[in-house]
């Protein structure tokens, strides 16, 4: 079984020592998830532009079909 104790300290002792290996270590170990994180975040973007664009053109619609169903006043 894993010591976390041990890890735990062991990494504090790299951190302390190295600090800048640790910090480039972490940055390389976090930066695919940095960048999966951009990419989700953008199709989620388009993907909300993309409902909200088609919810005005169905709103736009159903207010078309209102004014056409309306009685003409002559």
């Amino acid at each position: 079984m894993i010591d976390v104790k041990a890890w735990a300290q062991y990494v504090v002792e790299w951190a302390a020592k190295d600090p800048y290996g640790f910090l480039t270590t972490v940055i390389l170990a976090l930066t695919p998830l940095f960048i999966a994180s951009a990419l989700l975040s953008w199709k989620l973007a388009k993907m909300i532009e993309a409902r909200d664009r088609e919810q005005k053109k169905k709103q736009k619609r159903q207010e078309n079909i209102a004014k056409a169903k309306k009685p003409k006043k002559d």
